[in-house]
């Protein structure tokens, strides 16, 4: 699909102008860092789930002190773009925590965790998903892929972006037809119960603050010190996490 047919695909679907160009956006985005399980190939699957096109999630502060937000059926990335949108706007001096439920499909985390390192804040985004993950010994799966991004902003314009999901391969792999559905298992071959275990928790994570639906939970802070361009330096050469 050509972005000028992922545009027009968008368009079809009943979303207005401005929501239209956040998904696009992201799915551009994915197209050019080599996400494809993440980029235009989500659109027609996009266009078959059981959404609200024209819903948008709403923000509550709670009095202990959490961003709050519900989905209200909302497409899970015009929610995260919310979120993110409110974040950078409040210029928060010290830390937030954010939950929002529901919220689904959220895309690729790393990229929303970029958006608040550009903003000035260390990140750390996570969500649930569908139970697709089973043990490493096989059977139902139990967990969501639960993907977890975390990112560090730099002096040198250059965030650290780290998005890892715990599937050997991801949901978007399959839909894209580059992975077979029997490749979803968690990530580590022998050491696979390591990548389930981080399943487990982030799933148990999420929903312990969010409930029962899809959701995501993201944690902002102010850095105190920039490692980074250190960092870079002692890699040399070597690429590091999020780097285009």
């Amino acid at each position: 699909m050509t972005p000028d047919e992922a545009r027009a695909s968008l368009q079809k679907l009943d979303l207005d102008q401005e929501a239209v160009d956040v998904l696009f956006a992201h799915f551009a985005d994915c197209e050019a860092r080599g996400k494809l399980g993440h980029g235009f190939s989500r659109i027609p699957w996009l266009a078959e789930q059981p959404i609200d096109f024209g819903a948008r999630a709403t923000k509550r502060r709670g009095d202990d002190g959490v961003d709050r937000w519900d989905g209200n059926g909302a497409v899970g990335y015009l929610t995260l773009a919310a979120v993110c949108d409110d974040l950078v706007a409040q210029e928060i001096d010290g830390v937030r925590l954010v939950v929002a439920s529901p919220c689904f499909p959220t895309g690729a985390l790393g990229y929303w965790a970029r958006r608040l390192a550009t903003g000035g804040y260390v990140a750390l985004v996570t969500a649930t998903s569908p139970r697709r993950l089973p043990p490493p010994g096989g059977g139902t799966p139990l967990t969501g892929t639960n993907p977890l991004a975390i990112a560090i902003p730099s002096s040198d314009g250059a965030s650290v972006v780290a998005d890892v999901s715990m599937g050997a391969v991801t949901h978007g792999d399959v839909i894209a037809g580059h992975a077979r559905p029997e490749e979803l298992v968690p990530f580590g071959g022998p050491l696979a119960h390591k990548a389930f275990a981080l399943a487990v928790g982030l799933e148990l994570f999420v929903s312990a603050l969010a409930g029962p639906e899809h959701s995501a939970v993201v944690l902002v802070a102010r850095p105190e010190h920039d490692p980074v361009p250190g960092f870079r330096a002692l890699a040399g050469a070597l690429r590091l996490p999020g780097d285009a």
